[in-house]
């Protein structure tokens, strides 16, 4: 078996490890976490990795606060509004065809 070089294990065990800035939501309830869909109405304090630990961020008070708070949305920009009206062309997901997946027609 062949040893990895100490750099190469170091660099790759560094990309495993979260990043500093990481947040996460956990429920305030009584009893084990559990999926945040199982209590969406109770309170989520939001935590944030330091590196070390988990360090308390800020309390919301139900599942859809949480998660504007982990995952804000974008700023639009005027330029960005021009793309969203846009017309956008929309095909029928059964426009017609001749594959062999289709079915003959009657």
């Amino acid at each position: 078996m062949t040893d990895e070089p100490l750099e190469r294990w170091a660099a790759h065990r560094q990309g495993r490890l979260r990043k500093p800035g990481e947040r996460k939501a956990i429920t305030l309830s009584t009893g084990p976490q559990r999926a945040a869909h199982v209590a969406p109405d109770a309170p989520r304090m939001i935590l944030e990795w330091d590196g070390f630990a988990w360090q308390p961020l800020l309390t919301v008070e139900n599942y859809a606060a949480a998660r504007l708070a982990l995952y804000p949305p974008p700023e639009n920009t005027p330029a960005d509004q021009a793309e969203v009206t846009a017309p956008v062309e929309v095909r029928s997901p059964l426009a017609p065809g001749t594959g062999r997946h289709r079915r003959p027609r009657p």
